[in-house]
């Protein structure tokens, strides 16, 4: 079964999303089954590639005409939905970056097997850490810290490697019509929009893996002929 989550490094409820879901396939007897691919979706690709050399909050006033006391609100909200999934979010000093170069770097990570290790480390490094994830020498750190080979990181980073993987994700996120993320897409048969509690994601992946499995029927007339350890009907 393939469970495919278009995310975005500076998403706060794709992080949480990824925590709920990754408690809901922990639960269930088939997860070793289950694949995961991470798909790219950019919230702001008009941010500069380096950031912006002001806060979160600040970012959201002037950039998205939010009222101060608006986003002061929901950061108190957000913050208490990090801490019951152990997240420490610090959108005091989180720094607002254009992700695509991350993404480039997810789409990597995903080739060699760290698709999921990538995601965790980038999401805890620009909300909990405060680095700016969009710098090259940052994403190396993070990528070689996960065991990814430096050289071939940089030979990434300093080319358009991955690039049309990245925008053929975007694309086809607007062909499955995803306006928002995170969104899970499971068989390509349900999809669950926002980070929904653990419990209604391991009620879809249970619904979509005992879907998927190959059902015994019988056919025709079970009074027909048939021979069995006594002997022979007929």
């Amino acid at each position: 079964m393939k469970v495919e989550i278009w995310s975005d490094v500076m998403c706060p409820f794709c992080y949480v999303g990824k925590k709920h879901f990754e408690d809901a396939l922990e639960q269930l007897p088939f997860k070793d089954k289950v694949e995961v691919e991470w798909k790219s979706f950019q919230l702001d690709p008009t941010l500069p590639v380096e950031g912006v050399a002001e806060s979160t909050i600040d970012y959201l006033v002037t950039r998205k005409g939010m009222p101060k006391e608006q986003i002061e609100g929901m950061m108190t909200q957000l913050q208490q939905a990090g801490l019951a999934v152990d997240i420490d979010f610090r959108q005091d000093i989180s720094i607002p970056v254009n992700t695509f170069r991350a993404h480039r770097l997810i789409h990597f990570a995903q080739s060699k097997g760290k698709g999921n290790e990538m995601e965790e480390a980038l999401f805890y490094a620009h909300f909990t850490a405060g680095k700016n994830v969009g710098q090259i020498e940052v994403l190396t750190e993070i990528a070689t810290n996960i065991g990814l080979n430096k050289e071939e990181v940089i030979a990434l980073l300093t080319s358009e490697a991955h690039t049309q993987e990245v925008k053929n994700d975007i694309d086809e996120a607007q062909t499955l019509g995803i306006s928002g993320v995170p969104f899970f897409v499971i068989d390509r048969k349900y999809g669950i929009s926002g980070a929904q509690p653990v419990d209604t994601f391991a009620e879809a992946l249970t619904q979509a893996f005992e879907e998927s499995q190959p059902k015994f029927e019988m056919k025709g007339n079970p009074d027909a002929n048939a021979c069995g350890p006594e002997g022979c009907e007929i």
